[in-house]
């Protein structure tokens, strides 16, 4: 007896698109195997092992330090290692740099940059380090206005006065500043080109003593930041004529920006950062960086800076270093315009 033929219809264009794709996935397999692999990897690099030295190139109870205690306190809780501040002034950060510069890559010493960095790079012959190839970006921690303010005795109520008086009597009026060099200083030059008057800049060994210096009627005006001038403005014995910044701030809301009262183009707005030397993994770049976002977007965090007179603010590696490189280029041009001899 004859076997009966099997004739149901074939698909055999079906058959073949079946094997060419499990064909093809079995191909690719090992490679999302590696992807699915490496993404925890980096996410979770197994950083820091050990406490970390932050390397703040100004003396304690500044701004700067303040907040790098602030923000690196919670950081360590988040990463689960202690942060440890080690201050170190000097002249140009130079000795704080070459400190973090020799600590290594492994992500376990690091610095805090400023303004003050950008400054320091048109300001010396020889800096003995590059902010910009030497060191790699994590994020910024804060940012914060100078004020421009003077004696609440003085007959200047508004900055527009101020200029009004400098023009009509040009080389009679005293600004002062903390140190020749310093941000602040830098700043008063900014302003003296920026208003377009004549004035004499008198640069002072601290706060305290221009404090004292404008309370007394030695200086007309003074710069320098909030936090330094908070507890006087308070008590009102200074005024506060503009803020630096090119917008109000959170910090400034009830003060007038420079460029508000008349002073085109003048904007200062100083920054605190985080960087690691270059070579440091990106792995270890990435989570800091994704921490330290975390970290400055916290209430409590925001609340303690706000004191300081600092908007918290996180940026990206390349952010911060887009900052940098513009805030070198722009405090190069004041320097060069005021004859500014470099160390």
């Amino acid at each position: 007896m004859s076997k009966t033929r099997d004739l149901t219809p074939r698909a055999p264009m079906a058959d073949a698109l079946s094997r060419r794709d499990l064909c093809r996935a079995l191909a690719l397999a090992p490679l999302a195997c590696s992807i699915a692999l490496a993404t925890p990897a980096f996410a979770d690099v197994a950083y820091p092992t050990k406490p970390v030295r932050v390397i703040v190139p100004f003396g304690a109870g500044g701004v700067a330090d303040i907040t790098a205690r602030i923000v690196t306190e919670r950081l360590g809780d988040k990463l689960g290692q202690r942060f440890i501040i080690e201050n170190q002034p000097g002249p140009g950060g130079i000795n704080a740099a070459r400190t973090v510069l020799s600590g290594g890559t492994d992500g376990h010493t690091l610095a805090l940059f400023s303004n003050g960095t950008a400054v320091s790079v048109n300001l010396f012959k020889d800096l003995r380090f590059d902010p910009i190839k030497d060191f790699a970006p994590i994020s910024s921690l804060g940012f914060f206005d100078f004020i421009l303010a003077t004696s609440a005795k003085s007959n200047y109520k508004t900055l527009r006065d101020f200029v009004d008086y400098g023009k009509a009597n040009p080389g009679k009026l005293n600004v002062g500043t903390v140190a020749a060099g310093s941000t602040q200083n830098l700043s008063a030059e900014l302003f003296k080109s920026s208003a377009d008057i004549d004035f004499r800049i008198v640069p002072y060994r601290n706060t305290p003593d221009l404090l004292l210096a404008l309370t007394r009627g030695d200086m007309d005006l003074m710069i320098d930041s909030y936090a330094s001038l908070k507890g006087l403005m308070d008590d009102g014995q200074i005024l506060a004529l503009a803020a630096s910044g090119p917008v109000r701030s959170t910090v400034t809301r009830n003060i007038p920006t420079a460029q508000e009262a008349g002073v085109p183009g003048y904007d200062v707005t100083s920054w605190n950062a985080l960087f690691a030397p270059a070579g440091t993994s990106p792995e270890i770049i990435a989570k800091l960086q994704k921490a330290l976002v975390e970290v400055v977007a916290d209430s409590e965090i925001k609340r303690k800076l706000l004191d300081l007179g600092i908007e918290a603010k996180s940026t990206t590696p390349d952010e911060l270093k887009g900052r940098l490189e513009a805030d070198i280029k722009k405090w190069a041009a004041v320097i060069e315009k005021a004859g500014i001899p470099k160390n």
